[in-house]
Parts: C-alpha cells; sequence; structure tokens
C-alpha cells in the first residue's frame, strides 16, 4: 500500500520570495501587540496582581452587566467579571481588602451571601487569595524565566551554529512572544502561571523547529558551496517541510479537539499554545531563516580562509 505523503518528495516551492513581504506582516504584528500592551495591558491573573477570586456557577443563563451592578453594589473595589464556558458561569476577582485575612475572608462571604440571594440555585465556589507581595514575585520570577530561557536558547544557537544563527533564534522567540502576549490583550483572556508556562513550551517548541532547519541550512552550506543563498535556503526549508508540517498539525489538531473539548481550567493555556504553535511555524519559516540573508549569510562565510597556498579552504 502505497504512503500517504502531505508533501511531495519534488517539493520546490519558493519560499524566499515573499521574505520582504513576511518581514513587513511580521513587523507590524509586533509593533501592534507590543503597542497593545503597553496600551491595553493584560488581563492579569490573581497570581500576579493578588486578591481574591471566586467561581460561581448559576442555575440560570445570567446577563453579565446585571451580575457587574450586583457586584459593584458590593462596594468591595473594582471587580472583574469574567464569562467561562457559557452564560451561567462566571468568575468575579475582587482587588485585595487593606487589613487582615479575616478581611479578604470578609469580602468572599459577602460576595457569596449576595449571589445565594440573587440568584437562587447558584454555587459558590471557594475563594482563592494571593497577598499583594507574593504575586509580585511570581510576576517577577515569570518574566525572567521567559527572559533567561530566551538569552540561554541564543547563546546555545550561537555556540553550535555561528553568530548570525543565534541571532535569528533570538529575533525569532522575541516575535513569537511578543505576538502570543498581544494576543491575550486583544483577547482579554487571564494571564496566570498556566500561560507562563504555555510561552516556555512555545518557546522550546519554535526552538526545535527552528534547530531542525538551521541544522539542514549547515550541512548545504558544506554541500553546496556554489549556490547562491536564496536557493540554498529554499532547498533547506522545501526539505524540512514534511517534517515541518506534519509535526505541527498533529499536534494542533490534538490542541485544538483540547481547546474545544477540554476543561475550561486550562482554556487559556491551550488557546496560548495552539497560536503559539502556528507562529512557531510560520517564523521558523519566515523569520528566522530569512534573517541569514539579511545579515550576509554567504555559502562561503564560515570557511577559514588562512589555509596554506594551493590547499582547500576548510569549513570553520
Amino acid at each position: 500500500m502505497k504512503l500517504l505523503k502531505l508533501v511531495p518528495d519534488n517539493t520546490n516551492l519558493d519560499f524566499m520570495r515573499w521574505r520582504n513581504f513576511a518581514l513587513v506582516i511580521s513587523i507590524l504584528f509586533t509593533v501592534a501587540s507590543i503597542a497593545l500592551v503597553a496600551v491595553k495591558g493584560l488581563n492579569l491573573g490573581i497570581d500576579f496582581v493578588g486578591g481574591q477570586v471566586v467561581r460561581t456557577n448559576f442555575a440560570q443563563p445570567v446577563n453579565i452587566e446585571d451580575l457587574r451592578k450586583r457586584v459593584d453594589a458590593l462596594e468591595l473595589g473594582e471587580a472583574s467579571i469574567q464569562q467561562l464556558s457559557d452564560a451561567k458561569t462566571y468568575q468575579v476577582r475582587l482587588p485585595k481588602p487593606e487589613g487582615s485575612d479575616n478581611a479578604a475572608s470578609a469580602a468572599v462571604t459577602k460576595l457569596r451571601t449576595m449571589i445565594q440571594k440573587s440568584y437562587p440555585g447558584a454555587r459558590v465556589d471557594a475563594g482563592e487569595s494571593v497577598s499583594g507581595k507574593v504575586s509580585g514575585e511570581l510576576a517577577w520570577d515569570g518574566a525572567l524565566a521567559i527572559t533567561l530561557a530566551m538569552l540561554g536558547i541564543a547563546i546555545y544557537i550561537w555556540i553550535r551554529f555561528e553568530w548570525q544563527f543565534g541571532v535569528g533564534a533570538l529575533v525569532t522567540l522575541f516575535h513569537d512572544v511578543a505576538m502570543t502576549l498581544g494576543f491575550f490583550s486583544i483577547t482579554g483572556l487571564q494571564v496566570d502561571l498556566n500561560v507562563v508556562a504555555a510561552i516556555l513550551t512555545i518557546v522550546g517548541y519554535s526552538l526545535n523547529d527552528t534547530v531542525v532547519i538551521y541544522d539542514r541550512i549547515r550541512e548545504n552550506l558544506r554541500k553546496y558551496r556554489k549556490m547562491a543563498i536564496v536557493p540554498l535556503i529554499n532547498l533547506s526549508l522545501n526539505e524540512t517541510l514534511s517534517r515541518t508540517l506534519v509535526t505541527s498539525l498533529s499536534i494542533m489538531l490534538a490542541l485544538l479537539l483540547l481547546l474545544l473539548l477540554g476543561p475550561d481550567v486550562i482554556f487559556a493555556l491551550t488557546a496560548a499554545v495552539l497560536l503559539g504553535i502556528f507562529i512557531g511555524t510560520y517564523s521558523s519559516i519566515y523569520i528566522s531563516s530569512p534573517i541569514l540573508v539579511w545579515l550576509g549569510v554567504k555559502p562561503d562565510s564560515f570557511l577559514k580562509t588562512d589555509a596554506p597556498p594551493g590547499t582547500r579552504p576548510q569549513e570553520a
């Protein structure tokens, strides 16, 4: 029986033909993502800002504006209300009250009493609480983990290949993280420690895809020393295209099913990883590879030039 192939063996797509157009699109979306995060901000979860989070399941669909008015009437501070899976499930986040832990417990009790009185049959889960000091430490540790992961990856690529490859990997990872954060800013999905784990997963996947392509480019730099760099990168991308598509599509299919059928508690994590896999696949082709051209890499860029007269230069 003939095996099914998503990508024929003789595939010869001209990816580099669209590299400048892809660069413009990537720059626009990256700048827009950074601007969104700077202006609109992120819907930071209790892990990062502190406070109380109460999840409520109502017996009947509830209008969010009506619920918001009733919560504001309690005068517990500026509350954030988010609809989860349907109009019966909501999450109410209250700011951390000043004073002892008793004040936080009293705020949650007041909220629970109001909901059960106003909406008969509603089930109010126990409130979670995180102090401001702990949330600040978590935010710092999360940002530090992402930054160190990106720098460590760039250094690894630099040592394994050349500095141009390290720069390409770092720019690619920055692009992927910025786009993911922009997605969370525009959608308003809550950013918590699960999302930090998702971003680190995206960084790892993007690195894996980039290293596979870079390794093939390095092999072809040794093999085709008279080929121009643009056709050589096109050849490398086509040779790794089957692996890239099969890996990405299989992971994305599993994540899509998990997004549609999985529990609400991991919805943001699943959405982040799904988007990140898509962006990481795109950036491995249209960011990490073309940047080698823009940095002046050529088939003879990594050959030693101090060989004795009459001998053939060797690869560095």
